[in-house]
């Protein structure tokens, strides 16, 4: 049972035993129900958020952000060009973690509905440039996570394997993922201080003396960590409109080499969270998760399979996911799905479905999709309704041939030809893999 305005107040006067509270509201998160939050008025006028967690994995995350919002020392809260909440006090609430922290005021922007442009884009890019220019030394003095590339990749694998052992990943996504996982120019990127996965729900905006949108906050940091710097920007699949002005104005902020395959990997990094909401239903045994799982990816296998290979220059990264639709609503029961973790929300999800009608149908991306046999292999049944195809480009796997900037030597020919020896032993080892799936090995 959700607490009260009135009971939160209490845990305020508990974490802040020098002031009063004078009013209080009920804060709405957008996190799925996951804490108890309310807004709180003090008694010299300030404002400040209090919020409980309602489950274990959402304690986890609280004291996750508490730590990283701590370990902001002056000196990185002043080289960045926005606020971040201050700690104020943390306290217990039926043996819950209860924390305290300054409000940022301001509004915000879902993904799906950044507009092109100077103005949110362009704020939402030099915002997420500006963490990624934090030195690593800020992450390695608080103890936070801290991942190099190999890593970043092996984590990609192991959520791929953990989605491949539940028997349910369709054929032509574990050959695709696998492919790109196995490309090694993919993986040749600098790590940087990342949030994680952060969203553009995550910061709020105020409009400048010019009605320009400008970042003045962001409100998530429990993931802060050393990675890879294209899982903060994995969420412009879901706003095809200002992707490109995300990524060419993250680009002219950032203080880093360039990074030419950045919006390779954020597309893949987007595709994965389809993986991991399978895998997290099925280790928590909620089968209308595994339900719901299963008909996106279903969906997104079949719009991949069927797409022409194409090789071309002309196409822009707006296509990546970005022309999805929804799942009709009978393909999963009517029950809470939420994954309970910030690693990702079913609202963000969502996003990844937009409507087909609103923003056309979607190209491939300039390099080829994997051809794949599916003569052998026979579709399981699912209890879902029938699926709506969902329009993604393929995920580029450079292995030096035909890029756009003149690295390789040739360009990519539509004409079929002999498989190659590398060919066969993929196609060998998906088909190992199917026939561990179905017991036939």
């Amino acid at each position: 049972m959700a607490r009260s305005p009135l009971t939160l107040a209490a845990s305020v006067t508990s974490a802040l035993p020098r002031v009063a509270v004078v009013g209080v509201a009920p804060l709405t998160e957008g996190v799925s129900g996951r804490y108890d939050s309310a807004i709180a008025t003090l008694d010299d006028g300030r404002r400040v958020v209090v919020r409980v967690p309602v489950n274990d994995q959402a304690e986890q995350d609280l004291r996750s952000e508490a730590r990283a919002l701590t370990s902001l020392t002056a000196g990185v809260r002043g080289v960045l060009p926005f606020g971040a909440p201050d700690v104020l006090g943390q306290t217990t609430v039926d043996g819950r973690s209860a924390l305290v922290q300054t409000l940022l005021p301001g509004y915000r922007v879902d993904a799906a509905h950044v507009p092109a442009g100077r103005g949110v884009a362009t704020a939402l890019a030099a915002a997420i440039a500006a963490v990624h220019d934090l030195p690593v030394t800020v992450i390695r003095d608080a103890g936070l996570p801290m991942l190099t590339s190999a890593q970043v990749r092996d984590e990609a694998e192991r959520l791929l394997d953990r989605a491949e052992s539940t028997g349910l990943l369709p054929f032509g996504l574990l050959r695709r993922w696998s492919t790109a996982i196995g490309s090694d120019p993919l993986w040749r990127f600098e790590t940087t201080v990342v949030l994680g996965g952060v969203d553009p729900a995550s910061f709020v905006f105020e409009d400048d003396a010019d009605g320009i949108p400008a970042v003045t906050g962001l409100l998530t940091w429990g993931a802060l960590g050393v990675g890879d710097p294209a899982i903060d920007v994995r969420w412009t699949a879901s706003a095809p409109a200002a992707q490109a002005d995300v990524l060419d104005e993250y680009a002219r902020r950032s203080h880093r080499a360039p990074d030419a395959l950045l919006a390779e990997r954020a597309r893949l990094h987007a595709e994965l969270e389809f993986a991991k909401w399978l895998v997290h239903g099925h280790e928590a045994g909620q089968q209308d998760v595994v339900r719901d799982a299963v008909a996106l990816l279903e969906s997104l296998d079949a719009n991949v399979r069927d797409e022409p290979v194409r090789a071309r220059d002309d196409v822009t990264l707006d296509q990546a996911l970005a022309a999805t639709q929804r799942v009709p609503a009978g393909a999963g029961e009517a029950a809470d799905t939420s994954m309970q973790t910030d690693s990702f929300d079913p609202e963000t999800l969502a996003t990844f479905l937009a409507d087909e009608n609103a923003t056309g149908m979607v190209e491939t991306s300039r390099l080829d999709t994997v051809a794949i046999e599916m003569s052998e292999w026979a579709q399981p049944a699912h209890a879902s309704a029938t699926r709506v195809p969902v329009h993604t480009s393929d995920i580029p796997v450079h292995d030096g041939s035909a890029p756009e900037d003149g690295r390789g030597d040739a360009v990519a020919d539509d004409t079929p030809g002999e498989p190659s020896a590398d060919d066969i032993d993929r196609d060998t080892a998906a088909r190992n893999a199917l026939r561990r799936w179905t017991g036939t090995a």
